[in-house]
């Protein structure tokens, strides 16, 4: 410890911060350091690049010199399952997944980890690995690891929640279409990386220029990262602390740390971990608009037996032609698009059930994933075909293909009750 560490660290306190700069008697590291102490322990932030060989020799170094005795990392538990255990993703209960209605969480979670892998296998360097050296560097020096990242999950849905609703769509078209893309990843996107995790170089497009983007994808996570290392590394707890964490966020969460943090940091990490609420008139909307079909049926009938069989038989057939040929464009069993066919018209009625579901479960009864499957899941949806090829991922589509199928059918066939209705005659 130089000099002026020690005497930073007699002259703080628990309720102030202290910036300093890296000790000189650290190793000389590619990727910036900065150490700010607060009270009794001291945190030294080194900024990385998430597709860099010398990133990972500097944490490698680092942890070996023996100056730290805690690893604080940019994970969640979930990312940190994902690197111990590679298969995780396809040992779920695909069944559990549907019902939960997190199948959409799943297809971006392997969208994600197919541009990884590309990535990985253009540069020769997974992305992530300064992060696995400070696991494994942890482990071989018997240091406690702290994940301190937001869940990537919750992420998302507070993006999701964040933007409005029309810019949903062009940001779930983004990730599919440079995570899907059949073309090498560019040097630019790779650049990207350097500074940002894959969320961060496949949203930066778009965080660039929205302002409710940006806040969940980054400046939230910098104060939630400064939040973790309070409540799991408070002052006083370990002497030393390295933080691996992109150089992205290097600058927002020092910043935090040197700032003044609540005396109880829980509360305001869990805030920042809650999804926020659809709006009330976005829950009502499928009720209401099962209620304006229904109406429009029985306007139907009383005006005349003839129109109401005809706006029943074209609601059947748009909902029944639209979900149905979207799951035969996932490739499912014939007996999946007979049944999403005839449950879609339904299901569209019935908002506490969807005609993902039905699909999802039919083809899951049909076309049980075998251990293959699992087992072989990261390395399929690398490429386009693999996501049709294997019967794990190609049940993912099934779902999401009949759900929006479905949605889009409801709207279609809405319009045409309305104009049959209350506009020219239907011919």
């Amino acid at each position: 410890m130089s000099h002026d560490e020690t005497s930073h660290e007699e002259t703080s306190n628990e309720s102030t911060a202290t910036p300093t700069t890296a000790s000189s008697s650290f190793p000389a590291t590619s990727g910036p350091l900065k150490t700010v102490t607060m009270g009794d322990t001291r945190y030294t932030l080194l900024g990385t690049a998430h597709v860099s060989a010398e990133s990972a020799e500097d944490v490698r170094t680092l942890l070996s010199s023996g100056a730290f005795d805690a690893v604080a990392i940019e994970l969640c538990d979930a990312r940190h399952h994902s690197m111990s255990n590679p298969d995780a993703m396809g040992e779920q209960d695909l069944f559990q997944v549907f019902r939960e209605g997190k199948a959409g969480m799943v297809a971006a979670s392997l969208a994600l980890g197919a541009f990884q892998q590309r990535i990985a296998d253009q540069s020769g360097i997974q992305p992530g690995a300064e992060m696995r050296a400070a696991v494994e560097e942890a482990s071989k020096h018997h240091l406690p690891l702290l994940l301190v990242d937001r869940d990537v999950g919750v992420t998302l849905k507070r993006i999701y929640r964040n933007v409005p609703w029309w810019q949903r769509f062009s940001l779930f078209s983004g990730l599919i279409g440079s995570v899907l893309s059949r073309q090498e990843v560019s040097k630019e996107e790779i650049e990207k990386l350097k500074e940002g995790d894959m969320l961060e170089a496949t949203f930066s497009e778009f965080a660039a220029e929205s302002e409710a983007l940006y806040t969940p994808l980054i400046r939230e996570r910098d104060r939630y990262m400064a939040l973790r290392l309070a409540e799991d590394a408070p002052p006083g707890r370990y002497q030393h602390v390295l933080v691996v964490l992109g150089a992205g966020h290097l600058k927002g969460t020092s910043e935090h740390l040197e700032a003044s943090l609540p005396a109880n940091p829980t509360e305001e990490r869990e805030s920042l971990e809650a999804t926020p609420p659809p709006s009330k008139l976005w829950k009502a909307l499928p009720w209401l608009i099962t209620a304006l079909v229904l109406t429009g049926f029985a306007i139907g009938f009383s005006r005349n037996t003839g129109l109401g069989w005809q706006l029943v038989l074209e609601w059947f057939l748009i909902n029944g032609i639209l979900s149905g040929g979207a799951t035969i464009i996932a490739l499912a069993h014939p007996v999946t698009v007979i049944a999403t066919f005839f449950a879609a018209p339904l299901t569209s009625l019935n908002p506490t059930i969807g005609a993902g579901f039905v699909a999802a479960g039919v083809e899951l009864y049909i076309r049980k994933p075998k251990v293959r499957d699992f087992s072989s899941l990261r390395q399929d949806v690398t490429e386009l075909k693999g996501w049709w090829k294997n019967r794990v991922s190609r049940t993912l589509l099934v779902f999401i293909l009949a759900t929006l199928g479905s949605a889009v059918g409801t709207w279609v066939a809405g319009f045409r009750i309305a104009g049959a209705l209350f506009g020219s005659p239907t011919p």
